[in-house]
């Protein structure tokens, strides 16, 4: 991780040492997944994972592995549509929760008169734009400030895996190699695979490529990094190895 990154372990309904509390004097306190604000100031997790403090981007949130996702507002995630009716798609992003409402007025270009035509069992990759422990959350596939889908949207051909929450995180990081220590897909590329990603926030990764081998061979080096928690060097050697058999 970044050196201006901490890491303490919590249980839900710790109390939260004020001093891990990131404080900026110019940003506002960011709450990620895992916490609870009680006002006017106190903070409680309600996961048990690693405590994240990042105090250059004012930001604080419970890292755990384990469980199930829990919606925050901002994240990315893939999302896989259960059923539509009027004016919305339901969409689920994990098991055993609550579907989440994709407005189809909430796409690039959508109108009454032109919306997107998806069906039970498509992928689509979203933003949450709404997310509290009252309401079902709520996911758009625009930017509100653009307009444009920057790169969210209807997911076609490809194929889906499940990470792990943490594995999520790490391959979202603008410097993933860097700062999240996966290093599988940057070795692909330079390898010379063709395949695109994209990674949800809720624990999913999709990848695509016109050879399918491509597709099985993204999916299994990440997989196997993540479920063995290989370091950057065991990740090189996996990706040498995968190559060869490829070939």
């Amino acid at each position: 991780m970044a050196t201006q990154t901490e890491k303490v372990y919590v249980l839900p309904g710790d109390e939260i040492d004020p001093a891990l509390i990131p404080s900026h004097p110019k940003h506002p306190l960011r709450l990620g997944p895992g916490l609870r604000h009680v006002p006017p100031s106190d903070l409680f997790p309600t996961t048990a994972g690693q405590l994240v403090t990042d105090r250059r981007k004012n930001l604080i949130w419970v890292e755990s592995n384990g469980g199930r996702y829990i919606p925050a507002v901002g994240d990315l995630v893939i999302g896989t549509i259960h059923h539509s009716a009027a004016d919305f798609f339901y969409v689920t992003l994990s098991d055993y929760t609550s579907n989440a409402t994709l407005p189809q007025l909430a796409f690039e270009m959508a109108s009454k008169k032109n919306r997107p035509q998806l069906h039970s069992g498509d992928l689509v990759y979203a933003r949450v734009s709404l997310a509290n422990r009252h309401m079902d959350p709520e996911l758009e596939c625009v930017s509100p400030s653009t307009g444009k889908a920057e790169g969210l949207g209807p997911l076609s051909e490809g194929m889906l895996y499940s990470i792990s929450l943490g594995m999520a995180r790490r391959l979202l990081m603008r410097k993933s190699a860097e700062e999240g220590k996966v290093v599988v897909l940057d070795e692909l590329g330079a390898a010379g695979l063709a395949f695109e990603t994209a990674v949800g926030r809720n624990g999913k990764m999709w990848v695509n490529s016109n050879d399918i081998k491509a597709v099985l061979v993204v999916g299994r080096a990440v997989t196997e990094t993540d479920e063995k928690s290989l370091t950057v060097e065991q990740q090189k050697k996996l990706v040498r190895k995968l190559v060869k058999e490829m070939a």
